[in-house]
């Protein structure tokens, strides 16, 4: 049985080493306290929350959602997912299907005109999975180094 809920702050030591696990942030994770002050801030913003799932009484999963207000798009939100990661034991039994599922009817109560996310290139398994839940690749995404 499959829980999504949003996480606390004693659920962060797994979040952190979920992301570690999954290959999210290499080999290493930010240190605990410096990761409770940045929860503490994400959880100021509205509608902002991150995630985890919970099977077999652990966190076996999580991600982060953000639903944002717009000007345009005649006001509707949109919806951004980041930090999606699922333990590799439990990979391929539904539970990246459950999580992305959760924030599409999350994205439809709060009358999102799209879910967005975005995907190393390299990840072409992860690619296939968000194509297979019905993702469109829509356009390009583009980042730069702020620092460069």
């Amino acid at each position: 049985m499959l829980s999504i809920e949003p996480a606390t702050e004693a659920d962060l030591p797994a979040v952190l080493d979920l992301y570690v696990e999954s290959g999210l942030d290499g080999d290493t994770h930010l240190p605990l306290e410096q990761a409770q002050a940045i929860f503490a801030r994400m959880r100021t913003y509205p509608h902002y929350e991150i995630y985890v799932v919970r099977a077999e009484n652990r966190i076996v999963g999580t991600f982060a959602l953000l639903i944002m207000d717009n000007l345009g798009h005649l006001g509707a939100p949109s919806a951004v997912v980041e930090d999606v990661a699922v333990h590799a034991s439990m990979q391929g039994q539904g539970i990246g299907k459950a999580m992305m599922e959760f924030a599409q009817r999350q994205c439809q109560k709060h009358g999102c005109y799209k879910l967005a996310l975005s995907s190393n290139l390299q990840r072409h398994d992860a690619h296939a999975f968000y194509l297979s839940l019905g993702f469109e690749q829509h356009g390009y995404s583009f980042v730069i180094d702020p620092e460069s």
